[in-house]
């Protein structure tokens, strides 16, 4: 994090600078065997695409709110990101009815068809692929994004001091969220850009969000993202330990 940095995509920007070819999410499925590795440089190409999504597509602009209805997942980090970079308020686990969008998993789409906005799904499925059959109502993030440009420019700079993140029934500004985050950081033993946080917390509470993505955004480090992590062995989660260089865990 450099002093300069006063929104999530100031962290993203200065980590791209510092080297964008290192790990940044690591993210494993154990329901499913799913492993996927995204450099800096990969997680920034997919932020950049779904923020033009939003902004372009989508219409969305800075101070709306969008309900983020997913589980601990890569595609949901980049999600936060890409709210982040457009200036909208990024709600996980928040109420549909009172957002101006929502982006649901395939396990919530009944509950986010209270959305009156756009209503965007993820199959989440293995290599970011599209549902067999578009959700009725929805728009299919696998089947849009892809075509959306690799840079990302906002019509209007992003206000350090707006709403960023509201979780769990806490707001955030982004300046706030990137303050917490950098001083929380040692307590989650991420020191560095050698820090690496094992974390298989949901996404729908502060500790899941930081542990899962702003805390090692901040520090230069990286994140290993386990779903369904309770059916992973003992033996095999150590094994993971060492095969992905923990350095620490947040379950």
């Amino acid at each position: 994090m450099n002093a300069t940095d006063r929104t999530p995509a100031d962290l993203l920007r200065s980590a791209l600078a510092a080297d964008a070819a290192r790990p940044l999410v690591t993210f494993y499925d154990d329901a499913t065997g799913e492993r996927v590795e995204l450099s800096v440089a990969t997680f920034a190409n997919w932020v950049a695409k779904t923020a033009n999504y939003l902004q372009d597509e989508l219409s969305a602009e800075p101070g709306d709110r969008v309900a983020l209805l997913l589980p601990g997942h890569w595609q949901t980090a980049v999600w936060l990101m890409a709210c982040h970079s457009v200036g909208v308020v990024a709600a996980p686990g928040g109420d549909p009815g009172a957002a101006d969008l929502v982006v649901s998993g395939p396990d919530t789409l009944e509950a986010a068809r209270a959305c009156s906005g756009e209503r965007i799904a993820l199959a989440l499925r293995p290599l970011g692929g599209r549902f067999p059959q578009p959700p009725a109502g929805f728009r299919d993030y696998a089947l849009e994004v892809p075509g959306m440009g690799d840079r990302f420019a906002p019509y209007a700079p992003v206000d350090p001091e707006e709403p960023a993140l509201v979780v769990a029934g806490r707001e955030f500004s982004g300046a706030e969220l990137v303050e917490r985050a950098g001083a929380e950081a040692p307590g989650l033993g991420l020191t560095g850009p050698t820090s690496r946080i094992l974390s298989a917390l949901p996404y729908d509470t502060w500790a899941g969000v930081a542990a899962g993505l702003y805390a090692p955004l901040a520090i230069g480090g990286s994140v290993v993202l386990c779903r369904n992590l309770d059916q992973l062995s003992d033996e095999a989660l150590a094994k993971r330990v060492d095969s992905e260089r923990v350095t620490a865990t947040a379950r």
